[in-house]
């Protein structure tokens, strides 16, 4: 019954902070889709209202929290420039942070076996 109720508790908090993000988020979107043309910063794909959804706002700082007025923290850019922009500063942090890269796949590891069973 405790757990129960502090499942509860947890889960109101939870979606508490997902609603306050989305407004947040909803804030600075609006505004930054008023400021700017609907075009990827990156690689330059324009949008309409009926693709809108594909564009996001990037904090060019990497902080959400950081939304001047102005915007000039932000940059809209499509689904897949900003999943990139994120993928090379998580890159780029981890190497400052002294943590080494693993590779965890190697495409060509069983090569040599596939290739003396074709001679």
């Amino acid at each position: 019954m405790a757990n129960e109720r502090s499942n509860d508790r947890l889960d109101r908090v939870v979606a508490e902070a997902r609603r306050a993000r989305d407004q947040r988020e909803q804030g600075y979107r609006e505004k930054a889709l008023k400021m700017y043309p609907w075009v990827c910063g990156r690689c330059a794909r324009e949008f309409t209202r009926a693709n809108l959804h594909e564009l996001t706002v990037h904090h060019r700082d990497h902080n959400h929290d950081n939304n001047p007025p102005d915007g000039s923290n932000w940059e809209l850019l499509c689904l897949y420039c900003h999943d990139n922009e994120h993928s090379r500063y998580i890159d780029a942090t981890a190497d400052e942070r002294g943590q080494e890269k693993v590779t965890t796949h190697n495409p060509f590891a069983d090569l040599a076996d596939l290739l003396k069973g074709k001679s």
